[in-house]
């Protein structure tokens, strides 16, 4: 006694199980490709914001590195410009004292 019933020289439960395991298989190939195309878009967004991120943080840092080295060469400046007054200040203060305490020689 066979089971299932011949239709056209097929068994029709082999048929019915083949075409079941071509479903199944079929439909696990599909979700194997969805769950690997998530799993691409994830990394691939995860990879972008890294990138975004470590971007951003480098453009920081020069900024902040710019502003530093911006304010060093304007104190450094201004440093200088006080030194130079002061000696300034200085030399004629000694050449005006020096002068007055000279003698008054009258040259010929």
């Amino acid at each position: 006694m066979e089971l299932g019933v011949k239709v056209y020289g097929f068994n029709m439960v082999v048929v019915v199980v083949v075409v079941v395991v071509v479903v199944v298989v079929v439909v696990v190939v599909v979700v194997v490709i969805e769950v690997v195309l998530v799993v691409v878009e994830v990394v691939v967004e995860v990879v972008v914001v890294v990138f975004v991120v470590v971007v951003a943080v480098v453009i920081v840092v020069v900024e902040v590195v710019v502003v530093i080295i911006v304010v060093v060469v304007i104190v450094v400046v201004v440093v200088v410009v006080v030194v130079v007054v002061v000696v300034v200040v200085v030399v004629v203060v000694v050449e005006v004292v020096s002068y007055s305490l000279s003698p008054n020689i009258k040259t010929p």
